[in-house]
């Protein structure tokens, strides 16, 4: 296994710098082209919030264009170092902000893509191959503190680590859910095609999945297997790729396992850049840059919330696939089939007369599919119709749902308790009773 070296270079940083801020142009660009920040951010006219970033508000649409142009500015300004720290903050301000205005829209790729913002303002990435450096902005170093590069290998390890410890359930390697119903509608695909209607495959594909994630990081740590587990990183990301619908994430992670990777490695990638880098202050080779007191506390903060936030769900009762408690920030990766379907009943309790709602004359259909199936947003939304027609109708309506959830495709049962008047329920971390027992 690799040892921390007490001093190491700074080129995987700055390359992984350059390759971070690339990948997020283009993701960013992908995401207006697809006509994605109207549909998600600006159409809709209800956002779901994430408990305690109530807060959090969506700005006007011309507004919203402008946070993602700001965006595309940094990731820019990022991979070229150029007024470094300015702009990495920038980035993590508007990406996260972004992140937070619907939490209908959550994925854990945009949750990694956030913390590395995070951890790209407060480290040196722009101190080596930089606009700044060439400017004179920034003094010219080679070399830093270990945590300076192996903060994004640890931050990499936890998420391979703890993905691989959310697949070690029932669901995933005793029945091969849910990979035994995606698998065999990507039957069509060439060469491989016909073997995905196998139910063995998905057994294959969920064991190897488990061992995949628990192991890789530390193959890519270990210099005598790097580079035959990077090999299998690239080919389990892109066969991720083809198979599901995913995005850039699969590029995303292919990409940043290269910090793995030697001093030597990253400072060839670098030297074909020097046409733009080039810089005539003299590195200070003898100087290397300590990891003050500040930092490094928060960097224990950060890392130590990495490794205890995600167990949160052991305090809640129940199966996580079905109240998803707990279940969000905690590298859950592809682990279930869930769908649902929903409408409220609205009743005036003076009169007992009451009428139906159908979330779709409100919402915009991505959100419809996450609302029928998670307890807080469906939570939220009773509250939206609580407040929305105590002020049109002029009454302190009871709110019920009416929700069925078929989990990995088991056959679809009531999830909350339709007697549950849910304008009187208010949202906090405690366990919500009023979700039905799983039961199959």
């Amino acid at each position: 296994m690799t040892k921390f070296n007490s001093n190491l270079s700074l080129a995987p940083l700055a390359v992984f710098r350059i390759v971070f801020g690339l990948l997020m142009f283009f993701s960013t660009l992908r995401f207006w082209i697809k006509g994605w920040i109207y549909e998600l951010y600006i159409l809709p006219d209800f956002h779901f919030k994430y408990y305690s970033f109530e807060w959090v508000e969506p700005l006007p649409s011309k507004l919203i264009y402008l946070v993602f142009i700001l965006m595309l500015i940094s990731s820019i300004a990022i991979a070229l170092g150029w007024f470094y720290r300015v702009f990495s903050s920038l980035f993590f301000l508007s990406f996260t902000y972004i992140e937070l205005l619907d939490s209908a829209n959550y994925l854990n790729h945009y949750y990694f893509v956030s913390l590395v913002a995070l951890l790209l303002v407060f480290l040196p990435a722009h101190r080596i191959y930089s606009l700044d450096v060439k400017a004179k902005r920034a003094i010219a170093l080679d070399k830093g503190h270990q945590l300076y590069v192996n903060s994004f290998r640890i931050l990499l390890t936890l998420v391979y680590f703890y993905a691989g410890l959310a697949k070690l359930n029932s669901d995933w390697l005793l029945e091969a859910a849910p990979l035994n119903i995606w698998l065999p509608s990507q039957s069509h695909l060439p060469l491989i095609g016909p073997l995905l209607n196998y139910k063995l495959t998905a057994y294959i594909f969920s064991w190897f999945g488990a061992f995949y994630d628990l192991s890789i990081a530390f193959f890519l740590w270990n210099k005598r297997t790097r580079i035959y587990a990077f090999v299998v990183v690239v080919i389990f990301h892109i066969l991720t790729w083809v198979l599901f619908p995913i995005g850039v994430f699969p590029w995303v992670m292919i990409f940043s396992t290269l910090i793995f990777f030697p001093d030597s490695f990253h400072q060839k990638i670098l030297n074909k850049l020097n046409f733009i880098f080039k810089n005539t202050q003299e590195i200070k080779t003898k100087t290397t840059l300590s990891l003050s007191p500040i930092l490094k506390t928060g960097l224990l903060i950060f890392f130590a919330f990495q490794l205890i936030w995600p167990w949160r769900y052991l305090a809640y009762p129940g199966k996580l696939f079905w109240n998803e408690e707990g279940y969000r920030l905690g590298w859950r990766v592809m682990l279930m089939e869930k769908a649902g379907y929903i409408n409220y009943l609205v009743k005036d309790p003076r009169t007992k007369d009451y009428f139906e709602i159908e979330p779709s004359e409100f919402l915009s259909p991505n959100q419809v599919k996450q609302l029928s199936t998670q307890p807080d947003l469906i939570l939220q939304f009773a509250h939206f119709l609580d407040k929305k027609y105590r002020k049109e109708l002029n009454i302190e309506p009871e709110i019920y749902a009416n929700c069925f959830v078929n989990l990995q495709n088991k056959g679809a049962k009531r999830f909350i308790n339709p007697s549950t008047d849910l304008s009187k329920i208010e949202d906090s971390y405690k366990s919500k009773t009023w979700i039905l027992p799983y039961e199959y």
